[in-house]
């Protein structure tokens, strides 16, 4: 079955767009998940803007669940060698990781979601050079996670445990204005489900207590442009096939 998708491409005022939305439309059309960086990094207080800016993300009650680790210089470098040890370790021993997140994962991926899901994925190995069947530069390129593409960041989002699943979901929301507020700064950023499965190390590397439970990993930096994963764009859907219209 084909998918029917959507180009990425901001809207403009010409079409009834406000300039503020114009703005948001542009900024989610041209944003990505970046997977390489230059080695320098981004000032504190640059970062402590994109976080201000996230900071007035909606949750429910007001609870604001997310707690935020950000790592710079050394405290990066070593976050980035435990975890690239531990993942190499597994696919030495046999393949994937070992999957103990703090939250289940999708039990599935059938129908139109397997569809984007292996678009997106080869749009990302063709983007490389990696060849259809290439499970060694497959694993090469999936073991890049663990490396943090590069970055000279990462950003570890907790909840807190009580709030169970709508904590999580706060998180998320609070996830989509970060992204939204590294775009409009310059900062590539890339969330990574896959740090998910290694919630027990997050917890000892970075002496989470109990009540806290892992989200999720972000890694960012100024992007580097020219890096080939930077080269492709993910689609959208069209509106027709995600919106169902009540009016009777």
């Amino acid at each position: 079955m084909a998918i029917e998708q959507l180009e990425r491409r901001p809207l403009t005022t010409s079409e009834g767009m406000t300039e503020d939305a114009a703005v948001l439309s542009r900024l989610l059309a041209s944003r990505y998940s970046c997977r390489g960086y230059k080695s320098e990094p981004v000032p504190r207080a640059v970062t402590e803007t994109m976080l201000s800016i996230a900071q007035h993300t909606a949750s429910w009650c007001n609870s604001q669940p997310w707690q935020v680790i950000v790592t710079e210089g050394e405290g990066t470098e070593r976050f980035r060698e435990a975890l690239y040890a531990k993942a190499l370790a597994d696919a030495m021993a046999g393949g994937a990781p070992n999957m103990s997140g703090d939250f289940d994962f999708p039990h599935a991926y059938t129908g139109v979601y397997k569809e984007r899901q292996r678009e997106v994925g080869w749009q990302l190995y063709e983007s490389v050079g990696v060849q259809y069947g290439d499970r060694v530069g497959s694993g090469k390129q999936m073991l890049e996670n663990f490396r943090l593409f590069g970055a000279p960041h990462a950003l570890i989002i907790t909840s807190e445990r009580d709030l169970a699943t709508y904590g999580a979901i706060d998180c998320g929301l609070y996830i989509g204005s970060l992204l939204l507020a590294a775009e409009a700064l310059g900062i590539g950023m890339i969330p990574q489900a896959a740090l998910a499965g290694y919630a027990p190390m997050m917890r000892e590397h970075f002496n989470l207590p109990d009540n806290r439970v892992f989200v999720l990993g972000c890694s960012f930096g100024w992007p580097l442009d020219d890096h080939p994963a930077n080269s492709f764009r993910s689609r959208r859907a069209k509106l027709d096939d995600v919106v169902a219209w009540v009016d009777k």
